[in-house]
């Protein structure tokens, strides 16, 4: 090991300041779960607060909204991951076929210009389209359609679509720019070998291009799953701007928790929620990742 160590020791210096701020940021945060099972006050403070077991994670499962919390956590991101997995490869898919280089980096810049937006923004954006006497959409759509206009903030039953929609436009473009990025990781050889066996721009794509990035979609995917118990925040508080009425749709486990850890100021269930969410993405993780070592080994993650 020493020999080994001296051998590549500027290597082993290279990645030392990786090292460092995984550790920092990634692992030293982590003895603060110890909060999740304290009856945390902040005179006594972390070690002097006493253990309070599982009762922090009571309050996620006790309450009545926990059917509704999971419910919508789950539902919302197993569409996210399936409807942003199969427009995101088609775009790139797309973009792959543009042979003029300016053109192909112009249309990622816009795609990817979203996901450099803040929630705040989006949020403001989402309400110019659907404001009830200035919107986009019943101003200038429904009302030259002959439609009455739309109450979008007062009527739960749209925001399954609306956040479907505002999550796919926003990270879309970042998802589709990887893959554009295996794509262009590919052997030209293969093409022309398919070009000269006779084999049309369909027959290459299903033949060659998508099995070679099945890795890349494997990991992006198993990445997706591993959060599957949590919501991203500002989608659903801010795009939603909060609205009391929309909850039976939009609210989901870090919404809730937030409103309780404002309304209590309990930060010892926050902690078990966020343990919670971990612990389940992990197994997920793991379940999934052990599910494709059975069906192709090859391509598992570990």
């Amino acid at each position: 090991m020493p020999r080994t160590f001296v051998k590549y020791r500027s290597l082993w210096i290279m990645v030392l300041p990786g090292l460092i701020y995984l550790l920092i940021n990634n692992y030293l945060p982590m003895f603060g779960t110890i909060i999740a099972f304290k009856d945390f006050n902040y005179t006594d403070g972390l070690w002097g607060s006493g253990w309070a077991g599982f009762k922090n994670f009571q309050f996620l499962f006790t309450t009545q909204d926990a059917y509704i919390i999971t419910r919508n956590t789950l539902l919302y991101n197993a569409v996210f991951i399936v409807f942003n997995l199969a427009v995101a490869l088609t775009v790139a898919l797309l973009l792959n076929e543009i042979r003029k280089r300016f053109l192909q980096n112009v249309y990622q810049s816009v795609l990817l210009l979203p996901y450099l937006i803040s929630f705040s923004i989006v949020g403001y954006l989402v309400y110019s389209f659907l404001s009830m006497e200035y919107g986009f959409i019943n101003s200038g759509v429904l009302k030259k359609l002959g439609l009455p206009p739309i109450s979008w903030y007062m009527e739960a039953k749209y925001w399954p679509f609306i956040l479907v929609l505002v999550n796919a436009w926003k990270y879309i473009g970042y998802s589709s720019v990887i893959y554009l990025a295996a794509i262009a990781g590919i052997n030209h050889e293969y093409y022309e070998a398919a070009r000269i066996d006779g084999a049309n721009r369909w027959k290459q794509m299903t033949r060659i291009t998508l099995p070679l990035i099945r890795p890349v979609v494997i990991v992006m995917t198993l990445l997706l799953v591993g959060r599957i118990f949590y919501a991203d925040f500002g989608l659903f508080y801010q795009v939603t701007m909060n609205t009391g009425i929309l909850l039976p749709t939009t609210n989901v486990i870090d919404t809730y928790v937030y409103r309780a850890l404002i309304q209590t100021g309990d930060i010892g269930m926050s902690s078990a929620a966020g343990l919670f969410q971990s612990v389940v993405g992990f197994l997920l993780v793991f379940s999934v990742n052990l599910l494709i070592r059975k069906v192709d080994r090859e391509n598992a993650l570990f």
